[in-house]
């Protein structure tokens, strides 16, 4: 009998015969090892447990304490919830697309036809079957197919049949074997249906196939699986809590904004409360950026087409864009997609000296793209933006320096908003990829050695992602942790050597020459005012601090025909100090007025009646407080201006 000849991670090299398996591998070593080995890799690729080890090479054992373990595990929890709905009889005849494990959780994409759609009351049925599925502890093992064999296994679900259709010619088919179900599968699976002990289904949705708004739409059946159920229970407690943070709900619970298909889908109307927190924030981010040096600018929500076209925006970012507008005398108008070629000529609109560099434009810009239907997401996601957008042209030596200098101001706005949870990317291109990026490599490995010695100079933690960059160059993402467990990109800094080049810019040396090249950085700090406030809605919970509060005092007259004037005053005085104060008129027990008062997330809320009144003092709660103080309105005033000038030092309990 041959012998194949394994590797070890440790370098030991072990000789076995050539159908050996890996739980043969491990348990050759330990009883414990093979009882906690998930998977193992050869060659980097993924060999399952039952399955016979093809080859010598490289192996590695993956078990229950390896980060990737739990990930192989969601994936075997999509198996078999597929198998269980399938064994269903009312789902018996379901198509199945893919079924990913993604992050906490996983995914099956499915599509009942005309028959019964799942729902929410079926999941208590359905993981009823896992569970009996489980109990049958029934091994998983990969077989090798011919592409006619596998077109012939899957004939009768038509996704399936389309996934292996678009396989390339040469590309090895393979499929996951457990009791009476199959699956299309590339390998990572658990040993046997026995290791899915703990998982819970948790929501179902609607998803495009392959993502595409021209395919049909499936069900999305959501799940959880850990390897112990204190985890699940954490997961889902975890959830619950961001149920209770969806910008959305609390949205519409506060007044704050709202979405309507006779608006239009993605074009969200933003109410009085939501435009007051928009309104601070823009006060804030532009009194900040005009405090660094920028220079605000207004420019068209329309431009020519062809300033696009300059910019290889519409090359590269044309599905992404709205289709033109035809003026009728051959000008092509089109809705800006991003504000750079904006700010491009601004700076060329006549000769600049490098006595004026850097040259910092900033401007709160709106912006409009095409986002698929089904991408739509309250404020996060949206068809107009606008960003708080900024570009500053500067001599390319002192190109690190002014990437400091923006990454520096950039801190300072997280510590004001209380913005903890972050990391930085930095993002490079995929030189596999010449479609995307312009091709110069090297304007691509001095650009990116910049950015990346700028981070070591300031001695900051961050990781690298291939792929990630803008089409013109590298650039520094910083990746949020949003209160709904996600990560997204709040603020950007991306280096630009190639736009400059396309549209000539130049400016006069010190030597008086009108050729030099400029370097161009483009920079967002806080994102969109949309993805921004909706990011602040779900951080804050809708307690947002007092700064920022739509309403920052409600004023509560015990009797308003007695106490109404008083009231009246102290919210003129507010007011005219620069707060937002309301008198409460409505016609209510006092208890139910201080209790709205609570719901509405309202930093302070004053009663006032006979003492207050001939005492002038007023009775303060904050929010998330059950205790009162009776303190002199000028100590009161006092008290909620410097709440007010401390940003997020202050927040209210949330």
């Amino acid at each position: 009998m041959s012998e194949i000849s394994l590797t070890f991670p440790d370098g030991a090299v072990k000789r076995f015969d050539e159908t050996t398996t890996p739980l043969a591998v491990a348990a050759s070593i330990s009883k414990s090892l093979a009882k906690k080995s998930v998977s193992a890799k050869l060659n980097g690729e993924y060999v399952g447990m039952n399955d016979i080890i093809p080859a010598s090479g490289d192996f590695q054992l993956i078990t229950t304490s390896d980060d990737e373990a739990v990930s192989l595990l969601r994936h075997s929890a999509s198996h078999l919830l597929a198998q269980a709905l399938k064994r269903i009889p009312k789902f018996a005849n379901m198509h199945f697309g893919v079924g990913p494990f993604i992050d906490n959780g996983f995914y099956y994409d499915t599509d009942n036809g005309a028959g019964n759609q799942v729902s929410v009351e079926d999941f208590s049925e359905i993981e009823a079957m896992m569970h009996k599925i489980v109990a049958e502890d029934l091994p998983i093992v990969s077989r090798e197919l011919t592409r006619d064999e596998a077109l012939k296994t899957f004939s009768e679900d038509p996704y399936k049949v389309e996934l292996i259709s678009d396989l390339p010619v040469d590309e090895k088919i393979t499929i996951a074997v457990q009791g009476d179900h199959v699956e299309l599968d590339k390998g990572g699976l658990v040993p046997s249906t026995g290791w899915i002990k703990h998982f819970k289904l948790t929501s179902v949705a609607g998803a495009y196939w392959r993502g595409k708004s021209s395919n049909p739409m499936m069900q999305r059946i959501y799940g959880i699986a850990e390897w112990k159920q204190a985890d699940v229970d954490a997961e889902v407690q975890r959830r619950e809590e961001a149920k209770e943070r969806d910008h959305r709900t609390i949205g519409r619970d506060l007044d704050l904004f709202f979405t309507s298909q006779e608006v239009g889908s993605g074009l969200p109307v933003w109410l009085p409360n939501g435009a007051t927190i928009r309104r601070q924030v823009e006060r804030y981010i532009t009194d900040k950026e005009l405090a660094n040096g920028y220079q605000h600018v207004y420019t068209p929500v329309l431009s020519n087409l062809n300033l696009y076209k300059t910019s290889g925006h519409w090359d590269h970012y044309r599905e992404d864009m709205f289709p033109p507008m035809d003026m009728g005398d051959g000008e092509f108008l089109e809705l800006r997609p991003m504000n750079c070629p904006s700010h491009i000529m601004v700076f060329k609109h006549k000769p600049r000296s490098y006595r004026e560099l850097p040259m910092r434009i900033a401007e709160l810009g709106m912006m409009h793209r095409y986002e698929k239907s089904g991408a739509l997401t309250g404020l996060s996601r949206v068809r107009e933006m606008t960003l708080n957008d900024g570009h500053t042209f500067v001599e390319p030596e002192k190109l690190e320096e002014e990437f400091k200098s923006i990454l520096t101001m950039m801190m300072g706005v997280y510590r004001d908003f209380d913005i903890t949870d972050y990391r930085f990317r930095l993002s490079y291109r995929d030189p596999k990829n010449t479609e995307k990026y312009f091709d110069d490599d090297d304007m691509w490995e001095k650009s990116q050695a910049q950015l990346k010695r700028a981070m070591d100079d300031l001695k900051l933690d961050y990781f690298e992602a291939e792929g990630e960059a803008a089409f013109y160059g590298p650039k520094l993402d910083v990746q949020t942790k949003t209160a709904l467990g996600g990560e997204e990109t709040m603020s950007t800094i991306q280096l630009d050597f190639l736009l400059p080049e396309r549209f000539n810019l130049t400016y006069i040396g010190a030597d008086g020459q009108d050729n030099h090249r400029p370097v161009m950085l483009h920079r967002g700090i806080v994102g969109t005012m949309e993805r921004f406030t909706a990011y602040l809605i779900e951080m804050y919970k809708g307690a947002f601090p007092t700064w920022l509060s739509p309403l920052q005092v409600q004023i509560i007259p015990v009797n308003l025909g007695a106490h109404g004037d008083y009231a009246t005053s102290v919210q003129k005085h507010l007011q005219d100090a620069g707060l937002r104060a309301n008198v409460e008129t409505k016609d209510a027990k006092m208890g139910y007025l201080i209790r709205e008062a609570q719901t509405n997330k309202i930093p302070y809320t004053l009663v006032l009646g006979d003492s207050e009144v001939d005492n002038n003092t007023v009775t303060v709660r904050r929010y998330g407080q059950d205790k009162t103080e009776t303190m002199s309105y000028s100590a009161f005033q006092n008290l909620i201006l410097e709440d007010v000038s401390n940003y997020s030092r202050q927040m209210p309990n949330n």
